[in-house]
């Protein structure tokens, strides 16, 4: 680490660390698992961005990184295990001690989902709760996709069952299996309907009781 170009930090990272672990920040002591640090990547960049504090301990102490390979790792992470690839912000902190600090920022993804290739080839996409990655739901991933890949539906063209569901959202109702028996409608119509919503902004997901769950904007 002595010929890596560092920027005197010591209080400004400090500041940091008393923010402790949150929904934007995440410590890391150090970083050997691309795959691993790929979901902290995708869980911001499917959020609103973020920073990963490398040489940080999870209590806030300051351990400091002994070499570039934590480096070479997140860069390995984004390039090669998140899809699409990310783009990294890396900038090195010296601290009290001479001791330094890696700060990685990632910004929110201009096209959501990021995924994280898994093992055998899967793709899942993260979520950033609190100062938890959270694997998203199936149908939070479809109604980005959809967002992504369509027109905005116009605020008019809201159909009866469409009306129907932000009425039960109003009333506290947040489960698509609900809507279906209520309206009578099939899974593949009642998730259509949702992502639609999505869309058009008027409903979104919420994390509670350790699931996803729907809530008028």
């Amino acid at each position: 680490m002595k010929d890596l170009r560092s920027i005197k930090g010591k209080y400004y990272i400090q500041r940091l660390i008393e923010e402790g672990e949150h929904e934007h920040q995440d410590f890391k002591f150090a970083v050997n698992d691309a795959r691993k640090i790929a979901r902290s990547l995708s869980a911001f960049a499917n959020n609103d961005g973020g920073r990963l504090l490398i040489g940080v301990k999870d209590n806030g102490n300051i351990a400091g990184v002994r070499n570039e390979e934590d480096i070479y790792v997140v860069e390995q992470a984004a390039d090669m295990y998140c899809s699409p690839p990310q783009p990294l912000q890396v900038d090195v902190f010296t601290t009290e001690g001479g001791l330094k600090v890696v700060r990685v920022e990632i910004a929110r993804a201009t096209r959501r989902p990021v995924m994280v290739r898994e093992e055998k080839g899967v793709l899942k996409a993260y979520y950033r709760v609190n100062d938890e990655n959270i694997v998203a739901d199936n149908l939070m991933v479809k109604a980005w996709r959809y967002k992504e890949s369509s027109v905005t539906p116009s605020l008019i063209s809201l159909d009866g069952a469409e009306r129907s569901f932000l009425e039960m959202l109003e009333s506290g109702m947040t489960d698509v299996n609900t809507f279906m028996r209520h309206a009578h409608i099939s899974r593949t119509r009642a998730e259509d309907i949702v992502v639609r919503l999505h869309a058009m902004g008027l409903v979104t997901f919420t994390y509670n009781n350790g699931a996803f769950r729907l809530i008028k904007e």
